[in-house]
């Protein structure tokens, strides 16, 4: 089990526990604000824009091409974005923090 916490732009942090499934859809299936998932988990919307804990990197693993693709059309992207949508849950990632970038 993953215990995950999304802080919001309204800096309203939502911990939430999963221990399967995409980060998108356990954000979206909870209301969190500003994860629409709008393209359902494909990588081709960038609605699900998260920007991951820097001493968190490690845990989610690198962004692929096709997803670094969708970030540069992003105006709020950085060196720790990713696409919630392209990170499954596993127990490594219990402990994670990702800001809402949208």
């Amino acid at each position: 089990m993953a215990k995950i916490t999304f802080i919001t732009q309204d800096d309203e942090n939502i911990v939430l526990e999963a221990d399967s499934g995409s980060v998108m859809a356990l954000a979206v299936e909870n209301g969190v604000s500003g994860i629409d998932g709008d393209c359902g988990g494909v990588c081709s919307c960038a609605t699900c824009h998260v920007h991951v804990n820097p001493d968190h990197v490690n845990q989610t693993g690198e962004a692929s091409e096709i997803e670094k693709d969708m970030l540069e059309l992003d105006d709020n992207a950085n060196e720790y974005s990713r696409l919630c949508c392209q990170i499954e849950i596993s127990e490594k990632l219990d402990g994670l923090i990702l800001t809402v970038a949208n």
